[in-house]
């Protein structure tokens, strides 16, 4: 039954385009207060600073308008991998801050969890300085690795790459294709399945052709664009007991991640990476809304409308807030190959909005999210569980 559910919502979705739902009033659960300004990308974009949408140098990283140290390593494809954030006891995660990607999603009964995607990259082993205390620390390694959820495959499909989970339920692994199961060490800690590059690597090298995908359709430019509002700072409001801070800073040209212990108290700890004890920082934050569907009673099963389509999103880069879109509707690039590229960032006339060289968090809200400045530079996205 959900194979087929799965299938009518797929064609439907290559028959008729999504539009963009329209500003509502923030009563009816949408935005209203302190809209942001519209935004253009500032008049340097286009003298040789702007890397991208289609075009790269060789060895310059599509997914983050970097340079990589080792180009071969673009020809891997890209791997999605489940890590997640509940329990607790599971933080920190090993090897985030390595990733162009991380998709944050909501997953039932508050939580949320992460797929992150590697490439062109993989995690460093660890100096012996930043090991902590109870925590294994002592190889390059990504985790904890968790269960595949139902809007990985259609991810893993936009990036043309694989995914590694510690398996699934029996509905989603159905679902899923192109997957790699890792399994913890002890199964007396839920927390204990982690997968070290050296074998991440091997698996890539099995489900690689040897030619590097195509991952272009973004553009990158070091210079901030004109427009937005200011924006220091971003709270995600998932559930009262899952929150999330993200900070500006600065001296990194970041923003800075920290969460709450779910324990109801309101207050933030640094997110840190187990493998360099340093905390989270990305350059830039995207607020991604999107259609969420329940698919059983407790609200645990959850799929999410990404193919061929659009909808609105909110870009946090260099301390402000941009309006922006991501999309996945066909492009001339699409409608001539027949082939899927990575979900793209674009402004109101369908235009590449130019992200920050770096990487990028994406916190996935439904469609029926708000978004408001609730204090001068301090935003915050509330999520309502669909």
């Amino acid at each position: 039954m959900l194979t087929k559910t799965r299938t009518l919502i797929l064609l439907a979705s290559l028959t008729l385009l999504v539009c963009l739902p329209g500003i509502q009033a923030l009563a009816s659960a949408s935005f209203q207060a302190n809209p942001v300004a519209a935004t253009t990308p500032a008049p340097g974009a286009g003298n040789g600073q702007a890397l991208g949408p289609d075009q790269f140098p060789e060895g310059v990283n599509p997914l983050t308008g970097l340079p990589v140290s080792e180009p071969s390593m673009l020809s891997l494809p890209p791997a999605l991998i489940s890590v997640t954030n509940f329990p607790v006891s599971a933080r920190p995660q090993a090897g985030l801050s390595y990733a162009p990607y991380v998709y944050e999603l909501f997953i039932g009964k508050g939580m949320t969890r992460y797929l992150a995607l590697f490439y062109g990259e993989y995690p460093k082993a660890p100096a012996s300085s930043t090991s902590q205390a109870g925590l294994a620390t002592d190889k390059a390694a990504i985790g904890p690795i968790r269960s595949g959820r139902l809007p990985y495959q259609t991810i893993r499909t936009l990036y043309n790459g694989f995914l590694v989970m510690a398996s699934a339920s029996s509905e989603v692994r159905s679902q899923l294709s192109n997957s790699t199961n890792i399994f913890g060490s002890d199964n007396d800690d839920i927390n204990s399945a982690l997968i070290d590059v050296t074998k991440l690597q091997s698996i890539a090298q099995a489900n690689g052709s040897g030619k590097a995908p195509n991952l272009t359709g973004n553009q990158f430019n070091k210079q901030a664009p004109s427009g937005g509002q200011d924006a220091p700072k971003l709270w995600v409001f998932y559930n009262f007991y899952n929150q999330i801070l993200w900070e500006y800073d600065s001296a990194s040209q970041a923003y800075l991640r920290s969460q709450d212990k779910a324990d109801g108290s309101g207050k933030f700890y640094p997110s840190t990476d187990r493998l360099t004890g340093k905390q989270l920082g990305f350059e830039n934050v995207v607020v991604f809304f999107v259609e969420h569907k329940a698919l059983n009673g407790d609200h645990t099963l959850i799929d999410l409308d990404l193919l061929y389509t659009r909808n609105k999103a909110y870009l946090f880069r260099d301390g402000k807030v941009h309006p922006i879109y991501w999309s996945t509707a066909s492009g001339d690039y699409e409608k001539q190959t027949g082939l899927l590229r990575p979900i793209r960032f674009v402004d109101a006339d369908g235009k590449p909005f130019p992200l920050k060289p770096g990487h990028t968090w994406v916190e996935i809200v439904d469609t029926t999210a708000t978004l408001a400045q609730t204090d001068p530079g301090l935003w915050k996205a509330r999520f309502y569980a669909p």
